[in-house]
């Protein structure tokens, strides 16, 4: 009986990169830099999956978004993921492109298990407030504490630093005019992103050779004491009635593979943490955090290379 043809068929590229933070300039050289690394013929039909956070605290977020819209049209026989990052899903609340949540109910129904912090985050109360989900409050908000004691570093306008992309558009930190400067392309961008993608068939080099795996891409990772399953519809229907989302925004709950998973190999992708660390199958790839010192960073697989916006390749 002749093989299946599946195992003489060379394995697809995956390319994950980090969260870019409005940091045009570093994300345009760890594109060049994959296009360098991988094989020409590999790199056109690769999957690229965009791990989140394309906006806030670097200066240049309505230039990433317009990067991140042309590669469709640039590179055809590419496919692109853009995930949506907590930072991500606050910039789509504040414009108005979020879905609505399935139950019907209001954004502000949800407001009130966080209303202990309005104050000291300074919630955004301009126009449009009154139907805005919490994430797009907090984001155009005006921080009281302009110092991050956790990160050493000033707050730029609010808790997640969006100030930087209100400049972007050319307007002042917590205005509802970002909402007329926003172009419609990019809000179809946030209207689209994805909150988790899905494969069933990814290969990654191990010590044991290539190995088959499952691979879930969400932004900070699946919460460690749910139903997986469950997560994953949550997920896919991007129910916007949670004021949270913890995959998107976790931390420490998110930080390792849900055991259930550990029982067939799968593969779980995510930036958001500010670190690069790979254990298994666990890959967090985000070196940069938004820190204009530090690199944004990107794994491809299956050979499981680490590339980045700083490399020095030859051409």
């Amino acid at each position: 009986m002749s093989e299946p043809k599946a195992s003489t068929t060379k394995p697809r590229v995956v390319c994950c990169i980090g969260d870019s933070h409005g940091f045009y300039t570093k994300l345009q050289n760890l594109w060049s830099n994959l296009q360098t690394t991988i094989d020409p013929s590999d790199f056109n039909a690769a999957l690229i999956i965009f791990l989140g956070d394309y906006c806030d605290r670097g200066p240049d977020t309505k230039k990433v978004l317009d990067f991140l819209i042309s590669l469709p049209s640039k590179y055809p026989n590419q496919r692109h993921v853009f995930l949506s990052g907590n930072h991500d899903l606050a910039f789509a609340a504040f414009v108005g492109v979020l879905p609505k949540p399935l139950d019907g109910s209001e954004f502000s129904v949800a407001w009130k298990e966080y209303e202990a912090n309005e104050e000291r985050e300074g919630w955004f109360k301009g126009d449009g407030y009154e139907r805005m989900h919490l994430q797009g409050r907090r984001w155009a908000g005006s921080i009281k504490d302009k110092f991050n004691v956790a990160k050493n570093t000033q707050y730029k306008g609010s808790i997640y630093d969006a100030g930087p992309t209100f400049a972007s558009y050319g307007v002042p930190h917590g205005s509802a005019d970002l909402v007329k400067a926003v172009p419609d392309e990019h809000k179809k961008f946030l209207a689209d992103m994805v909150w988790v993608h899905e494969e069933d068939d990814v290969c990654v080099e191990t010590e044991g050779g290539i190995k088959h795996c499952k691979l879930i891409a969400v932004h900070a990772g699946l919460e460690k004491d749910k139903d997986v399953k469950q997560q994953l519809e949550f997920l896919r229907a991007r129910d916007t009635r949670v004021p949270k989302i913890e995959a998107l925004s976790g931390r420490k709950n998110v930080w390792n593979i849900p055991k259930e998973l550990t029982e067939n190999p799968t593969v779980v992708v995510s930036g958001h943490h500010g670190e690069l660390h790979i254990e298994g199958l666990r890959l967090i790839i985000d070196e940069g955090g938004g820190m204009e010192e530090r690199p944004v960073a990107a794994v491809v697989l299956p050979s499981m290379k680490i590339v980045r916006n700083t490399d020095v390749l030859a051409n």
